[in-house]
């Protein structure tokens, strides 16, 4: 058997301008899936990057922050590019940020913060510093974002654009069901009350069965409050969905809930969590369904 070619690890370093949005940047690599490290000192990347190829671990790529918090070894970060760009199995590419200066001196304003390089100085004086400073690895750099008018919802769909891997935004839908009577999940976004519907609890041959049962199901989605109910969240869903994407958010998590759990919350759930499927990643979850039924 033909022996597979070794995936080529993708190492994205994010530099650049202090204020210029590495925060926003590093984030939205790790809503991408990339294994991400902040203040990465440079003369480590190259042990880090060994350790995870050689894991066991199935590859992933790689985002690493470095800046000028890491003071003199920031300087060994030219040398740390070359060596990765010498390796077969890693493709490295340099994010550099920048921003005009009126702008940088304004956000350190806005946010109190003293410029890494300014000691007890002006902002500008260490923004000057820094700038001359990261001279030589703006021009090494791949890719440049001056984010000077750039809010973080436009930063993060710049990076998503260009680093996912099917070249589309990554957004996930996660609905789940739950039972009012063992508490609201706390990481939900938006909660649906389905407790007007019929109760399945009360059919005998229906009541140790849960949603996910072909007959209780159909005996939730049949009733013509659930159809109105089906009818109106789908129109609601459709308008709100692509409102979130907008806005750069990359994760919503719908919640169903009945009494206990069991019947009514895990028939919608299973329901929207398909529907939703066709245009967004979607997982369904069903938080309380194991729980004895009394």
């Amino acid at each position: 058997m033909e022996a597979q070619p070794k995936q080529e690890t993708e190492v994205v370093i994010i530099t650049g301008m202090s204020g210029a949005g590495k925060t926003v940047a590093i984030q939205s690599f790790e809503d991408l899936g990339y294994y991400c490290i902040d203040n990465l000192p440079p003369e480590l990347l190259s042990t880090f990057i060994k350790l995870m190829i050689e894991s066991n671990q199935q590859p992933r790529n790689i985002a690493a922050v470095m800046d000028m918090r890491g003071g003199e070894m920031f300087h060994s970060l030219v040398d740390s590019v070359n060596h990765l760009q010498e390796a077969t199995s890693v493709t490295p590419k340099v994010l550099f940020l920048d921003a005009q200066d009126e702008v940088l001196v304004r956000r350190y304003k806005e946010t109190r913060r003293s410029h890494p390089l300014a000691n007890a100085g002006l902002p500008l004086e260490g923004i000057k510093k820094e700038r001359e400073l990261l001279s030589d690895l703006k021009g090494r750099a791949q890719f440049i974002y001056n984010t000077s008018k750039m809010k973080p919802r436009e930063l993060r769909e710049k990076i998503q654009e260009e680093f996912s891997s099917n070249g589309s935004k990554v957004f996930t839908v996660n609905v789940m069901s739950f039972g009012f009577k063992h508490g609201i999940p706390i990481d939900a976004d938006l909660v649906f009350d389905v407790r007007f519907l019929p109760n399945p609890y009360y059919i005998e041959e229906l009541r140790l069965k849960s949603g996910l049962n072909e007959e209780v199901s159909s005996y939730v989605l049949k009733w013509a409050d659930t159809k109105t109910l089906i009818e109106k969240l789908t129109d609601l869903f459709n308008f709100m969905i692509p409102q979130y994407k907008r806005e750069g958010k990359t994760q919503l998590v719908i919640a169903f809930g009945c009494t206990g759990g069991q019947h009514r919350s895990v028939t919608l759930a299973e329901y929207f969590g398909n529907l939703l499927k066709a245009d967004d990643e979607t997982i369904i979850t069903h938080r309380d369904v194991t729980i004895r039924k009394e």
